[in-house]
């Protein structure tokens, strides 16, 4: 079908957020940006197509008017991603989210969230939440009515390049100096476990102990990431991950290459540097999807993407 869908991302103000997202492009309405929402057809926040003949239509209204874009997919359904690039110029609250089973009981047939990350930079020294330390779900329960936060979570280094998968149920956190694009299900049920009893217009922002007690898996077991690196003329693809909601991909052009894409849509966010694809420009900050069974990419330049299939 070889169609190539720009997308116009749509910024959100943050208490923790910052200016950093600039250096994407984009323009910021104020210093306390913190989320891009990059590939989105979540209501509320629904990017639009930049140019082309679907120039100024609705992402949700093409996925279920045009489904052959997409592989096919049933209207019934909702678009399936959602693609932001976050930064946290100070800690985002520690949270956690339901799997899909609890939030379709509880949040009024919502989806849960399934997410990953990929670290696009990091102050030095910086680090974010991913676990807890608590044994059982009694002494996790003790621990939180304690306020016996800094105890309780368990926190690790991140640079540049790093990988993170964050299955339903995982207490986690991006913190201050930390800058990174996430993939996930197209959901925003989110359950508030501690907020440094920080205030917003003058009051705490609500906190959401029950649901969190009942999502949250104990114990945390880690879970390594083992990165599939293949090397082709042009380019090199690195695998992340690849579960059921999605598989992400790190692709790195350097000239000229050949990238087979097949089977249902992918989308495409350029973290770095510039080139084209079949012709059209492509540069830091965009954000894309290309339609189903696209076929071979003609890629030229040298820029870095996280491309994402479902």
């Amino acid at each position: 079908m070889r169609k190539i869908l720009f997308l116009q991302p749509q910024l959100q103000e943050r208490l923790w957020g910052g200016n950093r997202l600039a250096e994407y492009g984009y323009k910021l309405p104020s210093d306390h940006v913190g989320e891009c929402w990059g590939v989105s057809a979540y209501p509320d926040s629904c990017a639009t197509v930049r140019g082309g003949v679907y120039d100024g239509r609705r992402l949700d209204d093409l996925w279920r008017e045009e489904p052959d874009l997409f592989g096919g997919a049933p209207a019934k359904e909702d678009f399936p991603l959602l693609i932001k690039i976050i930064d946290a110029h100070d800690d985002l609250s520690i949270q956690v989210h339901p799997d899909d089973a609890y939030a379709r009981e509880h949040e009024n047939g919502a989806c849960g969230k399934t997410e990953c990350w990929y670290v696009l930079d990091a102050e030095p020294g910086a680090t974010i939440v991913i676990g807890h330390h608590a044994k059982t779900k009694e002494e996790l329960a003790q621990m939180i009515a304690d306020g016996r936060f800094r105890e309780l979570i368990r926190e690790v280094p991140v640079k540049k390049g790093d990988f993170f998968q964050i299955e339903p149920g995982t207490v986690h956190a991006i913190k201050a100096g930390t800058v990174v694009l996430e993939t996930q299900e197209s959901s925003d049920v989110t359950y508030r476990l501690y907020d440094y009893d920080r205030l917003q217009n003058g009051k705490k922002r609500p906190l959401h102990i029950k649901q969190s007690l009942d999502v949250i898996k104990t114990p945390f077991e880690p879970k390594a990431i083992e990165p599939v690196v293949k090397t082709k003329p042009g380019y090199v693809l690195t695998k992340y991950v690849d579960c059921r909601f999605y598989t992400v991909y790190k692709l790195e052009v350097d000239g000229t290459a050949t990238v087979p894409l097949s089977g249902m849509f992918h989308t495409m966010s350029v973290i770095e540097g510039e080139g084209y694809l079949d012709g059209s420009r492509v540069e830091k900050g965009d954000h894309l999807v290309l339609a189903a069974d696209y076929g071979d990419m003609k890629a030229v330049g040298r820029f870095t993407a996280i491309v994402t299939r479902v």
